[in-house]
């Protein structure tokens, strides 16, 4: 196969890669860019731990052709907050313990961001935080602390201290 020029947007940094077409986004992630924190698992988009943000929303990235991402913008784990100046979901998770083995939650935070930014301002319930997070599994809890991080994210997202 021939190898072809893929560019892209990735965390805000512009990347020019020499890629085969049948190579993933995951693929291109992890092994041309080194972003560990896109996790691969399933291959089958069934677990959601690859997830990452294509303008924006959410998507599994083991199942996306990098050609498909040409000239878009990607944003992973790595591109969300750094550990100075964390976004509001991954102080929450951390606050409010959601994070057991750490393995699904970079994905889980990554649908939650886009889930939240699809409702700006508005305090979703229990019920919509976990359809909206069903893509992802999670094999060490039951999604009670994951819920309620989302929850707070949501409130100080939307300007408000968390309820406790």
């Amino acid at each position: 196969m021939s190898r072809r020029i893929l560019n892209v947007v990735i965390n805000g940094e512009r990347h020019e890669l020499l890629i085969e077409p049948h190579w993933t986004l995951l693929q291109v992630l992890r092994g041309q860019i080194g972003m560990m924190g896109t996790k691969e698992n399933c291959l089958e988009a069934e677990c959601g731990v690859c997830t990452v943000l294509l303008e924006g929303k959410a998507v599994n990235s083991c199942i996306l052709l990098a050609g498909q991402v040409e000239g878009r913008a990607i944003t992973t784990i790595e591109g969300l907050g750094d550990p100075e100046h964390l976004h509001p979901l991954q102080a929450a998770f951390i606050e409010h313990g959601a994070v057991q083995c750490g393995y699904c939650i970079p994905g889980m935070i990554l649908s939650a961001k886009s889930f939240l930014d699809e409702n700006p301002g508005r305090q979703p319930t229990r019920q919509e935080i976990r359809e909206a997070l069903a893509g992802t599994l999670c094999r060490c809890t039951g999604y009670g602390k994951i819920v309620d991080a989302v929850a707070a994210a949501a409130q100080r997202m939307a300007g408000k201290e968390p309820t406790p």
